[in-house]
């Protein structure tokens, strides 16, 4: 296995489609919660579109769940990437 050379692995974005959104609760909760950089929480009440670089992007999807229907998921191997390789 080849030596991880960034801190955080995955590019992790995703739609949220819901009702009341509100991205600066979730941006607060991202902060919050999870650990990770480059944090993109925009849109309005119905669409919020997530960019955020962790190594957890699990935790991501399933927290975004929780707030509404969740598509055009994207999940990239940021580190793979860097060596040439398909993220």
């Amino acid at each position: 296995m080849v030596a991880q050379s960034i801190k955080y692995r995955y590019d992790t974005q995703l739609l949220i489609e819901g009702e009341n959104l509100d991205e600066d609760k979730i941006s607060d909760y991202f902060n919050n919660n999870f650990d990770g950089d480059c944090l993109l929480a925009v849109g309005d009440e119905d669409l919020i579109k997530i960019h955020f670089h962790t190594n957890e992007p699990w935790k991501v999807l399933e927290y975004c769940r929780t707030l509404g229907e969740i598509y055009d998921i994207v999940v990239e191997d940021m580190d793979r990437q860097s060596r040439g390789l398909k993220g």
